[in-house]
């Protein structure tokens, strides 16, 4: 649900998973690519229950394998908890524009996939990271699909994904869709 004041294209860049010690520290989920780079963006909206709020993050870093943020003004643990569970967004006008032919994963999502021999597969449901490989489309057979099968297509541009239209809402991949 969007307040008056918020902007109509929120981008959830990652969530916040528990309070961090005493002081109302929090620990964060990233979804960015590199982990840290959620820490660029200094406002973050949050969505609790339903509803973006602003804050303001004034501190954070890198913890472990994750993150830790703290917001101004929530200095302790009990504050801090209401925050368990939120959305970190930002609005989408926020974000770098991209080179062409680079793309946010938000961007993917629920585009339809077909095959270059006019097949269709399904709709990206999300997209997931390899490690040092390569990203994967994560397609989910629908209605309208070969079948209800959900694949696991490497995102390898050129390779498997040979053409993205934002604006048609398809993806044109090289791919055997029996596989």
């Amino acid at each position: 649900m969007m307040t008056p004041d918020t902007p109509e294209k929120m981008v959830v860049l990652g969530k916040v998973s528990s309070v961090y010690g005493v002081k109302g520290w929090l620990k964060i989920y990233s979804y960015t690519e590199p982990m840290d780079r959620i820490l660029e963006y200094t406002e973050w909206m949050l969505n609790l229950n339903g509803r973006w709020t602003p804050v303001e993050i004034d501190k954070g870093r890198s913890h472990g394998k994750g993150m830790v943020a703290h917001i101004a003004g929530c200095d302790d643990r009990d504050q801090a908890r209401q925050y368990c569970g939120a959305e970190i967004g930002v609005p989408e006008e926020e974000l770098p524009e991209l080179p062409d032919g680079e793309y946010y994963w938000y961007e993917l999502e629920g585009l339809a996939v077909e095959t270059t021999a006019g097949i269709k597969l399904g709709k990206v449901d999300h997209l997931m990271s390899a490690g040092a490989s390569n990203d994967v489309l994560v397609v989910k057979g629908d209605a309208d699909s070969f079948d209800r099968q959900q694949r696991l297509i490497p995102y390898v541009p050129d390779v498997y994904v040979q053409d993205i239209d934002l604006e048609a809402g398809r993806i044109l991949v090289e791919w055997d869709p029996e596989f």
